[in-house]
């Protein structure tokens, strides 16, 4: 088959698209202003219909204005993550990255916005991390395997919840990445619930002193945070719930 010589208007184009990714992603990395991941989100959003690097990325910038937005935004946010994460596991569906932040918004939704939406998404949920894990376990330091664990930690044991799974996930992530800080702090959540606090402590102490990774640097100090005040409280012998 030949290939049809692209005319100037496509070459340009082109080099638009190239640009605005760039841009969006530089805009991306400094989240912490909310201002400049929102923008980042609707360069995304401008061809998140039928470009798979705009799909996932704009379902991962629904996800961090979904957890910092004001109150009565989030749910719109998350709500759009959703549909993008939609969009990106229809483009390539056997790439983890869609499957990953569809699962994550949905979670957060289902998180944060009562047991309706937690009964909703439980199902799809727990499928497309599964399906991560069937690409890649050990993507992005095995993320699919300490969500996972989330979910079973979350989720009531009449609809498939068990701690020992829960932390069986955390422990199976940090024995391949043992400074992975989201799952030292969860196994950490979930050995406080269970009144181990002195092990807690510990996992609590690792998270402040692993080191910050510049991809994630925005989540990492969220949850160095986290961990800070769950240590203070538990050295206040009061746990955080």
């Amino acid at each position: 088959m030949v290939m049809k010589p692209l005319t100037s208007l496509g070459v340009i184009l082109l080099f638009v698209l190239a640009a605005a990714g760039e841009d969006a992603d530089a805009l991306y990395r400094q989240r912490e202003d909310l201002a400049k991941a929102t923008q980042a989100a609707q360069i995304w959003s401008s061809h998140a219909a039928d470009n798979y690097e705009a799909a996932w990325k704009l379902a991962r910038a629904a996800y961090w204005i979904g957890g910092h937005a004001p109150e009565g935004e989030r749910r719109a946010a998350l709500e759009r993550g959703i549909i993008a994460g939609e969009t990106a596991v229809r483009l390539a569906p056997d790439r983890p990255e869609g499957h990953y932040w569809l699962a994550a918004d949905m979670g957060a939704l289902a998180e944060s916005f009562g047991l309706t939406q937690g009964l909703k998404y439980r199902s799809r949920i727990k499928s497309e991390l599964e399906r991560v894990m069937a690409i890649d376990a050990g993507w992005e330091q095995a993320s699919a395997v300490t969500a996972l664990g989330r979910w079973y930690y979350l989720v009531p044991r009449l609809f498939g919840g068990s701690r020992s799974k829960a932390d069986e996930h955390f422990r199976r992530t940090l024995e391949q990445f043992p400074t992975s800080i989201t799952a030292l702090l969860f196994l950490a959540e979930s050995l406080t619930a269970q009144h181990k606090t002195a092990e807690a402590a510990q996992l609590l102490q690792r998270v402040l002193d692993a080191p910050i990774e510049p991809e994630w640097a925005p989540e990492d100090r969220d949850f160095k945070r986290q961990a800070a005040e769950r240590l203070r409280a538990l050295a206040a012998g009061a746990p955080k719930p």
